[in-house]
């Protein structure tokens, strides 16, 4: 099976199960109980689904530099579990149920205020909705997320179950118009959100050292990025455990000024730089990368 094959149709699918099970639980029964759920979910993802469990042991490995135990592969799940958990309350701007610190928001207000809008590109690391909590200490802050089209139906069918308001900052990447409305928020002042850590099976890559072998980066979210001419910062929402999380911000590049000659050079400049920051992240806190495929293999 093609790489992206296996996280477009094994991942997404888990994590859309694994989330409708938990809205109705929290819902229902509130945040405690939901998570004492959490700990029988992850004990039946890590029991019954092996190729999850291989990919999840394979990772820890080059991350935690030492074999990984059943115990590891079983936190990497339950935070796995426990982020997607957390999305029912950050959705509804339960911020005040967590602990969110921030680091690095001082350079980002500063791109801010140069200009309207800025590009945060993440990765499947850690919780993307806890950055909303930054909305908190900027009034009129607003972030928007851009997404594969296909995922983008699946998540914004959840959403509609847990806050109808939140499925209307998801822009589906793959139509004539995404660049246009990413570009059309940037002019609002949004922070514009996209994941770089996967793409789809025609898109263009470039070989990155990670985690001690090369891995394929996509490079339309950077072609994006470069023509959308904004400073670009890496993004991180980190699950600490219990209800902490660490949001990080930190400049990677900034293609307001480079020139269509510059254009090249600096993407994969800009490529490396966010392969080397989603490393460091990876080592630092290895339980927060959900990438349960084989990440490695060639296509």
């Amino acid at each position: 099976m093609k790489p992206e094959n296996d996280w477009r149709q094994q991942q997404e699918r888990s994590n859309l199960a694994i989330l409708k099970l938990m809205v109705w639980i929290s819902l229902t029964f509130g945040r405690a109980v939901g998570r004492l759920v959490l700990y029988g979910i992850a004990a039946y993802y890590v029991l019954f689904a092996p190729r999850a469990r291989r990919a999840s042991r394979a990772y820890l490995h080059r991350a935690l530099g030492r074999w990984a135990q059943w115990t590891d592969g079983y936190r990497h799940v339950f935070s796995f579990a426990s982020t997607i958990h957390d999305r029912i309350y950050l959705l509804n701007d339960r911020f005040d149920l967590f602990d969110i610190e921030v680091i690095g928001a001082e350079a980002l207000n500063e791109a801010l205020a140069r200009q309207p809008g800025a590009l945060l590109i993440g990765a499947h690391l850690g919780s993307f909705e806890v950055l909303r909590a930054v909305g908190r200490g900027r009034a009129g802050l607003q972030v928007a997320m851009l997404m594969y089209e296909e995922n983008a139906r699946k998540i914004n069918a959840t959403l509609q179950a847990i806050n109808p308001r939140a499925a209307d900052d998801i822009l589906p990447l793959g139509r004539v118009d995404s660049m246009l409305a990413a570009r059309d928020r940037l002019a609002q002042g949004y922070l514009v959100g996209m994941l770089a850590d996967r793409g789809l099976g025609n898109d263009p890559t470039l070989d990155c050292d990670f985690l001690g072998q090369p891995a394929a980066f996509p490079l339309g979210p950077w072609r994006m990025a470069a023509m959308l001419q904004r400073p670009v910062f890496f993004m991180a929402g980190l699950y600490l455990g219990g209800n902490r999380y660490r949001i990080h911000f930190e400049p990677l590049a900034d293609f307001s000024h480079v020139t269509r000659a510059d254009r090249a050079q600096a993407i994969d400049d800009a490529i490396r730089a966010y392969a080397g920051r989603l490393e460091a992240h990876c080592r630092n806190t290895p339980y927060n990368w959900f990438n349960f495929f084989d990440f490695w293999q060639k296509k």
